[in-house]
């Protein structure tokens, strides 16, 4: 049961099978009610025929029964007595007469019969002394289930007792019994036939259920070997089949392919990130080394600047690098509440040997709170306040506003701008404009990438636009804390 097949079959089947045997057995019920229905209404006619002739005081010998093999009849007196049993009833069960037999009808005459002439009787009507007529109970008759030996044949029977007064004022029973064979052997034929037809239909049920589940599970199977190749050969450019058809698996088939795809460009990522960081490490280290070098050789000529430069240079990268690899490393921001405008005030107050002094326009107030790491976004102030230092001829500006439900806090500067087909490119990591390639005009082209990054884990934005100035224009936007 470990295969998907077979569980799918297993439970299609049961499903199916509860289905069939809930269906059948209703079937049957509403068969054998009918039929019992049915039976009810045969002996209930034969019984109120019989009432009819003995509410019209005719003798026991001269009642008119039909098919008094199919329709056994047995009457009782007030007292539960049998007085008159159909020819051929030997035996009765279930009509609650207070014999285990019925009394033969030569026994009969010993009970006076409705149409015998009562000495007794006073009435002296015109009619030779005999009362007028009975009546036959409009109630609905008693209905049981009973057994009955017709002429030595024992069968199981629908009974119905209906009540009739003679003339004379004698209240008798009636029983008459319709045979149940026929609903016997029709609920019979219908349960065998359920019997024999449902395991037929539970092996199509489980067959078609097999096939049809191990047919749209191919394509998993297929999709289940490529990933295994892929994961042996830790080739991430190949993809997995898509089937042609809409349906789940063809999607999971795409989420596969679109999983390995960004998998491949992180990957890519960070082999490109490694490469570049090795890069721009080799270039610091290699010019301390030759300076350490020439100092050992010739002491006089040693460039101490040039070295503290490079060994700051490296500080910062490497600082730069660990702020990425934790960034990567999904390293969520702190929930501390700050003031932007008093964390841009103070980032400015600590740039007092810049280049180009910069212009501070923010306020104070609650409008300006965010929530996030003190010293994350004090570093993007820095990156975007060096990123303007670096390109800025004689003006750099930063204001703090408030703006659609959140802060905005934008860098101007009135150099040379970005143009628009880079201002995308520039957020890239050890992605460096032309103009900013040298080593005097420094950075490593990170300093843009960190701030993005960390703009992007505080629910912000970072983009770039032209300013009024000329230059560029770096707009940071964080969501205020309610």
């Amino acid at each position: 049961m470990r295969s998907v097949r077979a569980r799918a079959a297993l439970g299609a089947t049961l499903v199916v099978a509860v289905a069939l045997v809930a269906a059948g057995l209703a079937v049957l019920l509403v068969l054998r009610a009918n039929l019992i229905d049915q039976a009810d209404l045969q002996a209930e006619v034969a019984a109120r025929e019989v009432a009819g002739q003995l509410a019209l005081d005719t003798p026991y010998g001269d009642l008119d029964l039909d098919d008094e093999e199919d329709h056994p009849v047995q009457v009782t007196d007030e007292e539960g007595r049998v007085v008159f049993v159909s020819k051929g009833l030997q035996a009765v069960s279930g009509t609650g007469s207070a014999g285990v037999s019925p009394v033969p009808s030569a026994s009969v005459g010993a009970t006076p019969s409705p149409g015998d002439d009562d000495d007794d009787d006073d009435d002296g009507g015109d009619d030779g002394g005999r009362p007028g007529r009975g009546e036959v109970s409009s109630d609905d008759p008693d209905f049981s289930d009973g057994a009955a030996t017709v002429d030595g044949k024992r069968a199981d029977y629908r009974f119905a007792a209906v009540e009739a007064t003679t003339p004379a004022g004698l209240t008798l029973t009636v029983h008459a019994g319709a045979p149940l064979a026929a609903e016997q052997e029709a609920v019979g034929t219908v349960r065998g036939a359920m019997l024999t037809g449902l395991p037929l239909l539970l092996a199509v049920v489980a067959g078609v259920t097999w096939l049809v589940t191990r047919r749209a599970l191919r394509p998993v199977e297929g999709i289940r070997r490529e990933m295994a190749a892929i994961t042996a050969s830790e080739d991430l450019a190949r993809r997995v089949p898509e089937p042609d058809s809409r349906d789940e698996i063809a999607r999971l088939a795409r989420t596969t392919n679109e999983t390995l795809t960004v998998l491949e460009a992180s990957v890519e990522r960070q082999r490109r990130f490694v490469a570049d960081a090795s890069h721009e490490l080799r270039s610091p280290i290699a010019s301390l080394r030759t300076q350490l070098e020439v100092a050992e050789a010739h002491p006089e000529l040693l460039d101490l600047p040039g070295a503290v430069a490079d060994t700051v240079r490296l500080q910062v990268l490497a600082a730069d690098l660990l702020l990425l690899a934790r960034l990567d490393a999904g390293e969520k921001p702190g929930a501390a509440r700050l003031e932007v405008g008093a964390l841009v005030r103070e980032e400015v107050s600590q740039r007092a040997g810049d280049r180009v002094p910069v212009t501070v326009e923010a306020a104070e107030g609650s409008a300006y709170e965010v929530s996030g790491s003190r010293g994350q976004l004090a570093r993007v102030v820095g990156n975007l306040l060096d990123n303007a230092q670096r390109h800025a001829e004689g003006f750099v500006a930063v204001s703090v506003a408030a703006q659609a439900g959140g802060v905005r806090v934008e860098v101007r500067d009135d150099g040379a701008g970005v143009p628009e087909g880079e201002r995308e490119r520039i957020f890239e990591r050890f992605v460096r404009l032309d103009d900013a390639r040298s080593r005097d005009d420094g950075g490593a082209g990170l300093g843009l990438a960190i701030a993005r990054d960390v703009a992007a884990r505080h629910g912000g934005t970072l983009t770039v636009h032209r300013a009024p100035e000329g230059g560029a224009a770096f707009r940071l936007w964080l969501p205020r804390t309610a």
